[in-house]
């Protein structure tokens, strides 16, 4: 796919399709982790915490990863079921910007995609008490081999606490790097999401 055009992009008129177009592109050229995303929360105090997740799932629904609930992006989204997300694909000079109300996924989905993860990658979702103080790293090691014995046979099940949220976009903006920082950005809002879209092109 040749490298879209400030016109091709900000007259799209649906961010879905767009976010699909450029994500396939990620994905084919982007080096490392085209589906990691920055998602933003915040504490209690209304401080932001920011960290890097995996993007599992995309659709008119929105985006979706998974997570351990009593982590600290866990607890802020018990507290605030709102989030802010950032993609960076710096090979295509390309982010993606994206907040929104956040919801649980149902439990059948979470269950479809914790099947799919390899074994050891199950078994770090039981032994990391994720976010919590660590005494040393041996005694992390010390829960993997306890929980790899306790499920030594048979399929290793879903904790659960270790669950999916679903980020519901009411905005998504697009920015396209151009020469000496004179970017296009264009967003896409809506009151909720449900609603149909608005857009407009911002100076960058």
């Amino acid at each position: 796919m040749d490298e879209l055009t400030a016109g091709d992009f900000t007259q799209s008129i649906e961010p879905f399709a767009l976010f699909s177009s450029w994500f396939a592109e990620a994905v084919a050229k982007e080096i490392n982790d085209p589906s990691a995303m920055a998602v933003a929360t915040v504490d209690g105090d209304g401080l932001p915490d920011i960290r890097m997740v995996l993007m599992k799932e995309h659709n008119e629904q929105g985006f979706v990863f998974y997570t351990n609930s009593l982590s600290a992006k866990g607890r802020e989204l018990a507290a605030n079921m709102k989030a802010a997300a950032n993609f960076h694909w710096k090979s295509l000079r390309r982010q993606v910007r994206v907040r929104g109300p956040v919801e649980i996924v149902p439990e059948a989905m979470s269950d479809a995609y914790f099947a799919s993860r390899p074994r050891d990658a199950k078994i770090g979702a039981w032994a990391s008490l994720q976010s919590q103080p660590l005494e040393s790293r041996f005694h992390f090691e010390k829960e993997i081999a306890r929980y790899a014995l306790k499920y030594a046979i048979g399929e290793v099940p879903r904790p659960p606490h270790w669950i999916g949220y679903r980020i519901k976009p009411v905005q998504m903006e697009f920015w396209h790097d151009r020469p000496f920082r004179l970017h296009d950005r264009v967003t896409f809002g809506r009151e909720k999401p449900e609603g149909g879209w608005s857009k407009e092109r911002l100076f960058p």
